[in-house]
């Protein structure tokens, strides 16, 4: 018995926790380096592609001229653009069809957490090569599943981080520029958040408390895109690659990815979550919507009038929103903002790592207090 108290002690130490994807690279034309890079960590034959668009049409002909040289055959099957439960059943019965010795996701999120959600139901190795630098998904071991009408629908979390992410930021150069702001607003939060789970010693997305390291990460984002978001908007604008781009699609991509799961989730996400509920909304994107939620955050938490003053000032420059208007949302109907309240709060949900109790109707007055300082700016 005494061993086994032992044991069961160990077990109710709060232990800190890091995790990470097993390789990342990045750069212009890194596309063309995606055969060496597989050969590298040991695969071979045929490997899945579930791809966007935009990977199709660009990148499909790339990888048809350069994998085969290193014995990798390329099978590409098209994302149908909703990470939805349907989709990934879909995707799961074509790979069960041939043997594959890797998933790779090529596109957006939604694309990534679709490879991934596969990769683990046949339990493959996960690649991601994100066309855009939109969201935070690509390092990360989890997926965010939608209903078939975009509201978020639950999450599944994996044992296993990608084995490789790859980005081509010459890609990501001629995306619309509107993805790569949206992917500040997923990225900026990051810290925000990350700080309070340090602050109430709530766990992390990995289940653990956030290592120094983790939280260290998330604050080196926000630096990077407060310093750089405009100089990489601008890129975009020109279709180019700069150093200012390249730092701020790693923010996005790696330094977010790694912040937030290792560091953790707090209000922000949780309104996003509220706001898919509102079909109004679903023409926005991820970052958006998160980026919104970091305004309501900021409010509720009471931060001082600089910082989200500064914050403020921020998502307007690069085109962010900053009222509810710009996210499908209407200021005006109670039961609109109360709806977004109830789902931010459900049992289980991020917005309860904030250091004090969080209620619908606090959620609720936040986010009218949000639009109302947006709508100043305007």
């Amino acid at each position: 018995m005494a061993c086994t108290d032992a044991v069961i002690c160990v077990h109710q130490r709060p232990l800190t926790v890091f995790a990470s994807p097993g390789r990342y690279v990045q750069g212009p034309g890194a596309t063309h380096e995606l055969g060496r890079e597989l050969q590298r960590l040991g695969l071979q034959g045929p490997v899945l592609f579930v791809a966007g668009g935009t990977a199709r049409r660009d990148l499909a002909p790339i990888w048809q001229s350069t994998l085969a040289c290193v014995g990798i055959e390329p099978v590409i099957e098209a994302f149908g653009g909703e990470c939805s439960t349907a989709e990934i059943e879909r995707l799961v019965a074509i790979a069960q069809s041939q043997s594959f010795s890797a998933v790779v996701g090529a596109g957006g999120g939604k694309a990534s957490d679709t490879a991934r959600a596969v990769a683990d139901a046949l339990e493959l190795p996960a690649v991601i090569t994100p066309t855009l630098a939109s969201t935070d998904s690509p390092c990360s071991a989890l997926s965010v599943i939608y209903t078939p009408h975009g509201s978020v629908e639950g999450f599944r979390f994996y044992n296993r981080h990608p084995l490789l992410v790859l980005v081509d930021t010459e890609v990501v150069a001629r995306a619309p520029k509107r993805q790569l702001v949206g992917g500040l607003g997923d990225a900026l939060a990051t810290w925000f958040e990350a700080r309070t789970v340090h602050e109430s010693c709530r766990h992390n997305v990995l289940g653990g408390l956030p290592t120094t390291t983790g939280t260290a990460l998330a604050k080196l984002c926000c630096e990077i895109l407060l310093a750089d978001g405009p100089a990489a908007c601008a890129a975009v604008e020109a279709r180019a690659t700069t150093p200012a781009l390249e730092r701020v699609v790693e923010a996005n991509n790696l330094l977010s990815g790694l912040g937030f799961e290792s560091g953790g989730l707090a209000v922000a996400h949780a309104v996003h979550n509220g706001i898919t509920e509102i079909p109004g909304s679903h023409h926005c994107i991820h970052g958006e919507k998160v980026a919104f939620g970091l305004l309501t955050q900021l409010v509720l938490e009471g931060r001082p009038q600089e910082e989200i003053a500064e914050i403020f000032r921020y998502q307007k420059a690069v085109g962010l929103p900053i009222t509810l208007a710009e996210v499908g949302v209407d200021a005006n109907s109670d039961d609109q903002l109360l709806r977004i309240a109830e789902r931010s709060c459900i049992p289980g949900e991020s917005s309860h790592n904030e250091p004090f109790p969080v209620t619908a109707s606090a959620v609720v007055s936040a986010l009218r207090t949000a639009d109302q300082l947006g709508r100043r700016l305007h």
